[in-house]
């Protein structure tokens, strides 16, 4: 008989959440997505795309929440900075011809808009809860940044009870984290429903340090983080547990 294929959870929101289970699928890693959040794209108000420089993107929702709202086709004559690969690439399938992959986190995408050369300000359309203030880090670089909060990120009321059974009895051997909300999310869903050894065997694989912060902090002790920032490299960790947990 050979090894037991790891199982993994996925957290993140969709649609995301679905392409990550079928990359997992593609390193015979069986995975199952229940994700923690969903997006709820904002009636905000938006700026006309006359006068701005560039186009900055933090997540590939700003993007989407563009795209309920039926006004990508005004931004596409901009060019983009998305903060990493998987934005980048979901910019090019909706029309941006001059897209930049600024590497994979919002300080990277900050560099990369502060040494642009820019002739005028940035249009971000962002999340209702930020990670981080794309407007403050590039205002010493004299970058302006027009902020938009185009959608909300809404946690949903509890993990299915299949996936709880599923980490309690050891069938979920691993969990994907991919946002310091979605581990805080992730452990209060779970708050009394584990005990010390179930929480030991389980892998919790982190996008960064700031991910598994509150996994550590919750006592999963099993704890990894990606080289980088970037889905390729969770994919990567994914590959080294599974390998790890199946050696003689």
């Amino acid at each position: 008989m050979g090894p037991k294929l790891m199982r993994a959870l996925v957290t993140r929101a969709e649609p995301d959440g679905q392409a990550t289970v079928q990359r997992l699928a593609a390193l015979d890693i069986a995975a199952v997505a229940a994700p923690l959040m969903s997006r709820r794209t904002l009636e905000t108000s938006l700026p006309p795309a006359q006068g701005f420089a560039a186009l900055a993107l933090s997540s590939a929702n700003g993007l989407r929440a563009l795209a309920d709202r039926g006004v990508v086709e005004q931004y596409r004559a901009l060019p983009v900075f998305a903060v990493g690969g998987r934005t980048a690439l979901e910019a090019r399938s909706m029309g941006f011809a001059d897209v930049v992959d600024a590497g994979g986190t919002l300080g990277d995408l900050a560099n990369r808009l502060a040494h642009a050369r820019l002739q005028g300000p940035v249009f971000y359309p962002a999340g209702k809860h930020l990670s981080g203030d794309l407007a403050k880090s590039l205002a010493p670089f004299g970058v302006m940044v027009v902020t938009a909060r185009l959608y909300d990120m809404v946690p949903v009321d509890h993990l299915p009870e299949a996936v709880v059974s599923g980490l309690q009895s050891g069938d979920i051997d691993a969990v994907l984290l991919y946002s310091r909300r979605t581990a805080e999310l992730f452990v209060q869903a779970l708050e009394g429903r584990l005990d010390r050894t179930q929480r030991s065997r389980i892998a919790m694989l982190c996008l960064s340090e700031a991910v598994a912060e509150p996994a550590m902090a919750a006592h999963f002790n099993r704890v990894s983080l990606a080289d980088y920032p970037s889905e390729e490299a969770m994919m990567a960790l994914a590959l080294a547990v599974t390998r790890e947990r199946n050696r003689p």
